[in-house]
């Protein structure tokens, strides 16, 4: 069973930084592209960042400049560094993976979430 646990959310004020991180446990053969996305109250997921298992990175307009992702692939670990935070990145954050497992299919999965609040 794979399994994708974040951490590293809370309340922080505007200006203020904080850092994400995402693992990745159980039968895991292989973990191809790695993301973040978010969910603010009435609105729709959207992405964040993405990271290729080579290192590429591609980020949403609107956090380029702010934020960093990165990954460590001997932990199946991902992270996502946010600096110069603004009330507007309030959101539920999501780790996403497109995982080969060893006894599966190649599928997308995604954590739980964890709240970050960013007060004016």
């Amino acid at each position: 069973q794979v399994q994708l646990v974040e951490s590293g959310g809370g309340l922080v004020q505007a200006g203020g930084s904080l850092r994400l991180s995402c693992a990745a446990s159980g039968s895991i053969f292989r973990i191809n592209v790695m993301g973040w996305y978010r969910q603010a109250p009435g609105k729709q997921r959207e992405l964040v960042a993405t990271i290729t298992s080579g290192g590429s990175t591609n980020y949403a307009d609107s956090v380029k400049g702010r934020f960093t992702i990165s990954r460590d692939n001997a932990k199946n670990a991902l992270y996502l560094l946010m600096n110069s935070l603004k009330p507007e990145d309030t959101a539920v954050y999501y780790c996403n993976a497109d995982i080969v497992p060893f006894n599966g299919f190649r599928n997308d999965y995604w954590g739980q979430g964890t709240q970050v609040t960013v007060s004016s």
